[in-house]
């Protein structure tokens, strides 16, 4: 095979690995074998490998460098990725639409609170160019390498014409099944376990090397468009229809009326949030009219047309059994927890190490 068709062999290769990794990470639905997808890759690597000056940015190959970093750069961001209001009652909710409907008359969009990491996410012409942290919502840090081994994260959009330029905000999280993986791993280790999933997947995107961020399985949700060039959209949830059509992985939302349905659907995702396989731990509403929204405005530090509502945390009772110490492989001491079996957040809990040391030794 000549280096002419070796490159048409791998633009039909990458577009069918593309194809394969939508339907599996993006829409749940795997549309082939592991030995299948395991063959296209292989047949990539070997011709990437016959010609390394083919490989390009959207390779999978990319997706999980094999060059330790030294440090992260800082990210300036254009748009400054703020934070939203937090109010605990639904008295506030109905405060919070008084105020919206005194400057206008809305529609809002409400949508799960991913209890995760917030990033920034650039395309140029389609292409994924940088990817960083939300940081102090000015200033971030480039961790392109690592976002590429979130593989519901399109390398290139899915679309002939992508817009010159496009910025997302995401929340990148990790599932409960790969933390309870991880912190069964870090005892195994000796190392301090992660107290809940956000501190994991925190800790997993700032990993210096992205090898070990792929095995840490995060995944993200898409949740608005910070910037974009070349296309004009005037509403939040038609927006979010778009970034679905360009491959992405898009928190789910629905449209309400008025506040008595957006305060329905809040107390439907405070029952449904144990079946995710995620944390959540609130909902947000906004109004879904982007021309709204500029007439509403914000203050200093938040928007004034969205709010997130925050679930009360919660708490069951159950009976200590007995506390493990687990010695790991260096020599550290990792108290465990053992009780009856109780449901908490949607999972049988009955093990748990302990990170309180002081409340341990208090209660003897």
């Amino acid at each position: 095979m000549d280096k002419s068709e070796a490159k048409t062999r791998l633009d039909e290769l990458y577009k069918v690995i593309e194809k394969l990794n939508y339907d599996y990470y993006v829409l749940d639905a795997p549309s082939a074998e592991d030995d299948e997808y395991d063959a296209l890759m292989r047949e990539v690597k070997s011709l990437e490998a016959q010609f390394p000056e083919l490989v390009t940015q959207f390779s999978p190959t990319q997706r999980v460098g094999g060059m330790a970093l030294s440090t992260f750069e800082k990210v300036t961001h254009t748009v400054q990725m703020g934070s939203l209001q937090d109010v605990f009652d639904e008295g506030e909710l109905y405060d919070f639409d008084r105020r919206v409907k005194a400057e206008v008359e809305p529609l809002y969009s409400v949508e799960p609170k991913i209890d995760g990491l917030s990033v920034s996410l650039e395309y140029r012409d389609g292409v994924l160019v940088r990817g960083s942290t939300r940081g102090d919502g000015f200033i971030g840090e480039e961790i392109t390498a690592n976002l590429k081994t979130i593989r519901s994260i399109p390398l290139r959009l899915k679309t002939d014409a992508p817009p010159e330029f496009l910025e997302v905000r995401g929340e990148v999280y990790m599932p409960r099944k790969s933390f309870a993986a991880l912190v069964t791993q870090q005892e195994e280790n000796g190392e301090q376990p992660a107290k809940n999933p956000r501190n994991a997947a925190a800790g997993s995107l700032r990993q210096k090397d992205s090898r070990i961020t792929a095995r840490r399985e995060l995944d993200i949700f898409i949740f608005n468009i910070q910037q974009i060039e070349g296309k004009t959209l005037t509403s939040h949830t038609a927006s979010l229809e778009y970034l679905r059509s360009l491959g992405f992985r898009t928190v789910s939302w629905k449209l309400c009326d008025n506040i008595e349905q957006a305060v329905g659907r809040i107390r439907e995702i405070g029952e449904e949030k144990h079946d995710y396989p995620y944390d959540t731990d609130g909902a947000v509403i906004k109004v879904d009219d982007l021309g709204q929204r500029d007439i509403i405005g914000s203050t200093s530090k938040v928007p004034k047309w969205a709010v997130a509502f925050k679930y009360p945390p919660e708490e069951k009772e159950t009976v200590l059994k007995e506390i493990e110490v687990n010695v790991g492989r260096t020599g550290a001491l990792t108290p465990v927890a053992v009780f009856d079996p109780v449901l908490l957040a949607g999972t049988t809990v009955s093990r748990a190490s302990l990170h309180n040391q002081d409340n341990i030794e208090r209660l003897g």
